[in-house]
Order: C-alpha cells, then structure tokens, then sequence
C-alpha cells in the first residue's frame, strides 16, 4: 500500500508561528493545480501498488475551488489503482467550511477532514494571526457534522505564552464534547525566520516555557485517555478506529509520493523533495521537468529513522524487527543507550518493544536521539 501527498501552497493569510512553504498571493492557483496533476503523471511510477491514501495538505487546501480539486483527483483516479476504501483527507481552515465547500468535498470523494481550530478563544487566535475566529472554529465542526463528515481530526495547539491551564483544558473538553474522533495536538514550536521568532527577539512577544508545555501535555494526555482515546501517536490522539491512516503510513516507513512545491516522496530507500518555490516550480512542470533534489539513504539512515519514527508511537520500537534488518550489534547497541532511560522510567521494555512512558513522552526526540546509531 502506497499514500499520496499534495501540497497546496497556499493560504489566506500568514500564521505568526508557520514556517511550511506558503504563499499568501493565489493569482496561480488554477494554473498550480493543473501542474501538480502533470506531476502526477509524470511522476506514476515512483510508488507501485495500491493507493490508500490520498491527503491535501499544505498551505490551505480549502481554499481550492471545486474544479481546481476535482481535476487533480480525476488525473489520481486514473493514473494510480486507488483502493475501495482509500482513506482522502483534505485539510480546511474553519473559516472556508460551508454547506456548499462540504457537498464539493464529498462529491470529490473526500471522505475525512482535518481541520485546523488551533483554539476555541478568540484571543489565542489573535494572538497566532489565524484568518478564522472562536465562532468559527465551533461551527464548522457542527457543519461538517450535518454534512455527513464523522471521520474529523482538529488541531489543537498548547504551551502558547497567554494559554493557562484553565482554557487549555477547556479547549480539550470543548474538543470532546463535539465528539470529535480524532486529534492532532502540538505543542508551539518556535521555528527560525517565522513572524514569531522575530517577535520573540524584538521582545514584543514572549517566549515559549518548555515546564508550561509539559504540564500542558500531561493535562492533555491524562484527559483524552480517560474520554476513551488511544495515544498512538505523541501528538496524536483517536477513538478505536479512527487513527490516520496516511499519518500512520509516515510512521511506518512506507512508501508515498509527494506534489506540489515542497512536498516530499519516499520510496524506501530515496527521499526526494521538490523545491519550495512556486514560480519555479510551475516553470520546470510546464517544460515536463521535476524540480527536486534527493538522498539515497544508508542503513544507518534508515535505521535512525525507523528509531525516531516508531518510538513516537504506542506500539513502540521493535528490536526483533531492528535485528532483522540491520543486525544484533544495533540491538545490543541500542539496549546500553536505552538503560538509562529504562532505569529513570522514560522507556519500558516490554517484549522486544522499547516503548515510551508518559513522561517519557514528552522528551521522546530527545531520547530517539541518544538511541541513534553513528558507524
């Protein structure tokens, strides 16, 4: 089973705290969806197999227009075998969601949403220059509902400086109470070269409190455990059922194919991705080239990055599987960087799965790293 991603490059306005390759002005757009459709076909053979997912990503794919969308799932549907039961996501901002957007998305046989609320409080959403308001960001929840969408994931975001314990718990049971399948929650990452991270150094906004975050963290997790959500993922968070698909696939290390300016491909071996460049972008398509550049991975590579990727879930990383692709002297090397950890309680031993505690949890990239194996 293979995945497809689409990056679409666009948004309404700019997140103070977004560092993904965007652009604010959409004079392209009509133009960027037929040039991602010609990726696609060009780019056929990358992933074989069947398709299972299909997730628009970006950017604001919400803001597409119903033919923009329907063109580029016309050329999947014919260049790609598409299962029965593909799991098609299509991230929305709030304010984009109405009756008639929800009845195009069905129609394109978009089958689950994500839908990125960030807040429920009008000035958090002020605070991260979102384009949608607290009204918003509950009401479109119920339109999707009406329309027909059960299979839901919101953002949610935490640790922002003005966010206290009292609303950020609300916000979570606020979350609950629409009875909303699935959540991606994330702590505020400050990343370089954002409008935050300039903010932050002018000193016009404070900055993250990482002991903040983590009580934040153990709000969350200690909430949506007791509402009945499985934590199989550290930022994600599902009723039985409803984990994503396509995410997950990241997790396990298959195969997908990425569009659009930005977007990233795996094959199992090669990473490539194109270049985060709009005009440039549609100008190597128009002449049937594909801007990109790529790595072929070592084993060492691939070995880190199942450690980084499969202890971020619950079930955790797999020895038995690490011996069997990369060797006993990986496993043994692994097990003494681990015992510290074990010792302190960050990770359990449970078979031949090293698994993250809860406290564990919160550090878990931290500790994927000491784990690492450097020949």
């Amino acid at each position: 089973m293979s995945g497809i991603y689409i990056h679409i490059p666009f948004c309404r306005k700019a997140c103070h705290y977004c560092n993904f390759h965007f652009s604010t002005s959409q004079q392209s757009r009509t133009a960027m969806a037929a040039a991602i459709a010609k990726e696609a076909v060009i780019r056929k053979d990358f992933i074989t197999g069947t398709v299972s997912t299909i997730y628009f990503g970006g950017g604001t794919p919400s803001l597409l227009t119903a033919a923009e969308l329907m063109l580029m799932m016309d050329i999947f549907s014919s260049h790609f075998s598409i299962a029965t039961d593909a799991e098609i996501t299509l991230e929305a901002n709030p304010d984009d969601i109405s009756p008639d957007k929800l009845l195009e998305w069905k129609k394109a046989g978009i089958n689950r949403l994500s839908i990125g609320i960030q807040s429920f409080f009008e000035e958090d959403l002020q605070w991260m220059n979102r384009a949608h308001n607290a009204s918003q960001a509950k009401n479109c929840i119920q339109l999707a509902q009406d329309a027909g969408f059960h299979n839901l994931t919101i953002d949610l975001i935490y640790g922002t400086p003005g966010l206290s314990n009292e609303r950020w718990i609300t916000n979570i049971e606020t979350a609950i109470s629409f009875n909303i399948p699935h959540l991606s929650c994330y702590a505020l990452t400050v990343e370089p070269n954002t409008a935050l991270d300039k903010l932050i150094q002018k000193g016009t906004k404070a900055d993250v409190d990482q002991q903040k975050q983590a009580v934040h963290f153990d709000l969350l997790t200690t909430r949506l455990e007791a509402a009945g959500f499985e934590h199989y993922e550290i930022s994600n968070f599902a009723r039985p059922g409803f984990r994503s698909r396509h995410n997950s696939s990241y997790w396990q290390g298959k195969p997908y194919l990425g569009l659009g300016p930005s977007a990233h491909s795996f094959n199992g071996s090669i990473r490539q991705w194109n270049i985060s460049n709009n005009a440039l972008y549609l100008k190597s398509i128009e002449q049937d080239l594909i801007p990109f550049e790529a790595e072929q991975l070592t084993d060492e590579q691939q070995l880190n990055e199942y450690i980084m990727t499969s202890l971020r879930t619950m079930e955790g990383c797999s020895l038995e599987l690490i011996e069997k692709k990369w060797g006993e002297k990986n496993v043994s090397a692994i097990k003494a960087a681990a015992q510290k950890y074990l010792q302190e309680e960050y990770l359990n031993l449970s078979g031949n799965q090293l698994i993250l505690t809860k406290k564990g949890k919160f550090l878990a990239d931290g500790i994927a790293a000491e784990l690492f194996q450097l020949n």
